[in-house]
């Protein structure tokens, strides 16, 4: 747990100058903290996100993605139009909601590129929590696995990228340097990082459930 949040503030602090606000999402999506320049405030939300803060039911795609547009939408304006916007969703790539595909396509529509970043391993892992293993509604004991397969698709098919954290990679520092590359002048840039999903990391054993939603202002790339 502790090494998913510090990856978090990695990538939060890498834009550190920017508009950076928190979605957690299950079946549904939650604003846990709205769009910021408040680096410490955005920091202690990280610190204290945990498993208890969304409902215990399967995990919707649909609904972080869905809660982005309409963020990105609002925010619509002369200037920003002008300006690239991303989406970067995190999760451990479980997703049973049915509306993934027509929010991938309202993206695609809409011209904001999409990165995915999975997190966990295939082998998968219980859910550990204070008071034991986290179990389902059936009282059977919770079993998350990475499955990349969903993540890479949403990727492929918004025109974005996949990336990876397992027990043998670590692909945040290339995420980084994939969204300050994105091509184009002075730009704003919404990164989602949803993640209502268990995300297991192995060295930790450890599970978390968040989402990052950051409105990036991009520099110029000179050469």
């Amino acid at each position: 747990l502790e090494k998913i949040k510090f990856e978090l503030k990695n990538i939060v602090e890498a834009f550190s100058s920017d508009r950076i606000g928190l979605i957690i999402f299950s079946s549904e999506a939650f604003v846990q903290c709205p769009l910021t320049y408040d680096q410490s405030a955005l920091s202690l939300f990280i610190s204290t996100l945990n498993t208890s803060l969304v409902p215990n039911a399967g995990t919707d795609f649909g609904a972080p993605l869905n809660m982005a547009f309409d963020k990105l939408d609002e925010t619509e304006s002369p200037i920003t139009q002008q300006k690239a916007k991303i989406i970067l969703m995190i999760s451990d790539g479980e997703d049973f909601g049915d509306d993934t595909q027509e929010a991938a396509e309202q993206i695609v529509k809409s011209g904001i590129q999409l990165f995915a970043l999975g997190v966990g391993t295939e082998t998968g892992s219980k859910i550990r929590q204070a008071n034991g293993f986290k179990r389902d509604r059936e009282g059977q004991e919770v079993v998350t696995k990475l499955n990349s397969k969903s993540l890479r698709k949403l990727a492929v098919d918004t025109g974005g990228k996949y990336f990876e954290i397992n027990e043998n990679q670590n692909d945040v520092e290339r995420l980084i340097r994939a969204i300050n590359e994105v091509e184009g002048e002075v730009r704003d840039a919404r990164t989602v990082d949803a993640s209502a999903n268990k995300f297991y990391f192995f060295v930790l054993g450890a599970i978390i459930l968040l989402a990052l939603d950051a409105l990036i202002r991009r520099k110029t790339l000179r050469i």
